[in-house]
C-alpha cells in the first residue's frame, strides 16, 4: 500500500515534527486556524491561494506540493474549473509542465472543458508562456481534430509558431504539418499564417512553396485591402491582422521577387520590385500614417534590391551603388554582403575593399526594420550562406587559412541549425580544396563530421523508437 502523501498528511507530518500548534502555524502562513483544522481533517477543499500559503509556511520551494495537490485534490474529484484554472496558470508560471500535462490529459476526457483550455492557452500565449501554452493547444488540437473548427486551426497555428526553432528540418516538418489548416483560420490570422509559412520555406529555399503561398497572400490581402477601402477607415475591424493590410500585399510581391531571384529571372524580379516600391502602379493614393511607414520600408528594400538584381544579372558596374546602400542600412549588411560575395564568386570580382572595414560588425544577431524583427530562420539562413560565400571567396584567392577558418565556422553553424543543404555545400567545398588544408584544419573538419554522423545516428534511433511507439499505440 502506498504511503499517504496528500497535502493534509504532509501538513500533519510537518506540525508533528516541528511541534507547532495550529495557532502558531496559522500566524506563520496567514491561514485561519479553523480553516487549517478543516484542511487537516479533509473537510474543506484547499484553494490554490491557500496551497501556496501552506508551501511558504512549511518553508518549501514554490510548487513543491503541486504533485500531491494534483493527485489528491484534483484528479480524484469531479472537475472544477475554479480550482483547475488557477492550478494550470500557476503551473505555467513555475514551469511545472509535468503536472500540467497530467491534468490536461485527464481533462481531455471531458469535452466541455476544451473551450476553457483553449481560452487558458490563449492567455498563456499572450503572457509569453509558450511551453505551457503548447501543452494546452496540443490537447485542444487532438480533441477537436475531426471538428474542422476555427479553434482547431488556431491551435495548430500557435503550435506551428512555437515549434519553429534552430533545426531547419524540424521547421520543414512543422510547416508541412500546418499547411492544411491555413484556410480554416479566420481572416485576421490567415494573412500572418501565410506570411509565416512563406518565410519558413524561403529560409529553406523551397521556392515552389514560397511562390504558392506568396500568390495566396497576394490574393487574400488584395481582397481584404479593397474591401477596406470601400469602408471608412474609422470603421476598421479591431480584430484585424497584426500589421497593416497593405503590408501583406507588398510583402507578397517581395516574396515573388525573391522567387524570381532564386531562379535567376532578374528582369521579372525587377518587375515585382516596381510593384512593391511604386504605389501608383497599385492604384494606392491615400495612405494612413501607419501605411506610409510601410511604404517607406518597402521603398528602401526596393532601392537595394533593384541594385542587387542588376548586379546578379551581370551589371557589375552597379556594385559601387549597392555597396553604398549597404553602408547606410546596417540591418541589411549580412544578406547584402552574402549577395555581393556571391556575385564576386560568380563573376570573378575583387571586393576586398568591402570586407575588412565591416567584418567586426557582421556577427550573427537579430535584425529589425521599421516594421519589426526579421524572421529568425531567414536571419540564420543568410548568415550561414554569408559565411559559406566568404570562405569560397578567400579560397579562390588562395588565402587558404582564412578560407578554411570561415568554411569550418559555416559548417558549425549549418550543424547547429541542421541546415542540410548548407552542410552538404560546406562539405563539398572542403573536399574540393582538401589538399590545401593544414593538418589542424583537417583534424577539425574530421571531428565536426564525426559529430554530424553521431547526430544522424541518434536521430535515426529516435525516429525508429517513435515509429515503434506509434505502431504499438495503433495496435493497442
Amino acid at each position: 500500500m502506498e504511503p499517504d502523501t496528500s497535502v493534509s498528511q504532509q501538513l500533519k507530518d510537518y506540525l508533528s515534527v516541528t511541534g507547532m500548534t495550529l495557532k502558531q502555524f496559522s500566524d506563520i502562513c496567514g491561514i485561519n486556524a479553523g480553516t487549517l483544522s478543516a484542511m487537516l481533517n479533509e473537510q474543506r477543499r484547499i484553494s490554490m491561494h491557500n496551497l501556496d500559503r501552506l508551501t511558504r509556511g512549511m518553508g518549501l520551494a514554490e510548487g513543491s506540493l503541486y504533485e500531491a495537490y494534483l493527485k489528491g485534490c484534483l484528479l480524484n474529484s469531479p472537475p472544477d474549473w475554479r480550482r483547475m484554472g488557477p492550478f494550470i496558470h500557476r503551473c505555467a508560471e513555475l514551469g511545472k509542465l509535468d503536472c500540467l500535462e497530467r491534468l490536461v490529459h485527464a481533462l481531455a476526457d471531458h469535452l466541455a472543458y476544451i473551450p476553457l483550455l483553449f481560452d487558458m492557452a490563449e492567455l498563456l500565449w499572450n503572457e509569453g508562456k509558450m511551453d505551457a501554452a503548447a501543452v494546452l493547444y496540443l490537447c485542444v488540437a487532438q480533441c477537436e481534430k475531426y471538428q474542422h473548427s476555427e479553434r482547431l486551426a488556431l491551435s495548430r497555428y500557435r503550435l506551428f509558431t512555437i515549434e519553429l526553432g534552430n533545426d531547419q528540418e524540424s521547421n520543414l516538418r512543422a510547416a508541412a504539418w500546418f499547411e492544411e489548416y491555413v484556410d480554416r483560420l479566420d481572416e485576421s490570422n490567415q494573412l500572418d499564417a501565410l506570411k509565416d509559412l512563406a518565410d519558413v520555406y524561403a529560409s529553406l529555399h523551397r521556392w515552389d512553396r514560397v511562390q504558392f503561398f506568396a500568390e495566396k497572400l497576394e490574393h487574400k490581402s488584395l481582397i481584404q485591402y479593397r474591401h477596406r477601402l470601400k469602408r471608412k477607415r474609422k470603421e476598421a475591424v479591431e480584430d484585424g491582422p497584426s500589421r497593416e493590410l497593405l503590408f501583406y500585399l507588398l510583402y507578397a510581391y517581395l516574396l515573388m521577387a525573391n522567387v524570381c531571384d532564386a531562379y535567376q529571372e532578374y528582369d521579372k524580379a525587377l518587375q515585382y520590385v516596381n510593384l512593391y516600391s511604386n504605389m501608383e502602379r497599385l492604384g494606392v493614393v491615400e495612405l494612413s500614417e501607419a501605411e506610409q511607414q510601410v511604404v517607406q520600408q518597402f521603398q528602401k528594400w526596393g532601392k537595394g534590391n533593384a541594385c542587387l538584381y542588376r548586379l546578379m544579372s551581370g551589371e557589375v558596374e552597379v556594385l559601387a551603388n549597392y555597396a553604398e546602400y549597404v553602408v547606410h542600412h546596417a540591418e541589411e549588411r549580412i544578406p547584402a554582403m552574402y549577395r555581393i560575395l556571391q556575385a564576386a564568386n560568380r563573376f570573378g570580382l575583387n571586393v576586398d575593399h568591402l570586407l575588412e572595414p565591416r567584418r567586426m560588425n557582421l556577427l550573427f544577431e537579430k535584425r529589425s526594420s521599421l516594421l519589426g524583427i526579421y524572421n529568425a530562420q531567414i536571419v540564420a539562413n543568410h548568415y550561414i550562406r554569408y559565411i559559406s560565400e566568404l570562405s569560397l571567396y578567400h579560397l579562390r584567392a588562395q588565402r587558404y587559412e582564412t578560407g578554411f577558418r570561415y568554411l569550418l565556422e559555416g559548417l558549425e553553424w549549418a550543424m547547429r541549425y541542421n541546415h542540410e543543404s548548407m552542410l552538404i555545400q560546406c562539405v563539398r567545398l572542403f573536399e574540393q580544396y582538401r589538399q590545401e588544408a593544414s593538418e589542424s584544419r583537417r583534424e577539425q573538419y574530421k571531428n565536426l563530421i564525426c559529430g554530424v554522423k553521431k547526430d544522424e545516428e541518434t536521430k535515426l534511433l529516435v525516429d525508429e523508437r517513435v515509429q515503434l511507439g506509434s505502431s504499438c499505440w495503433t495496435a493497442g
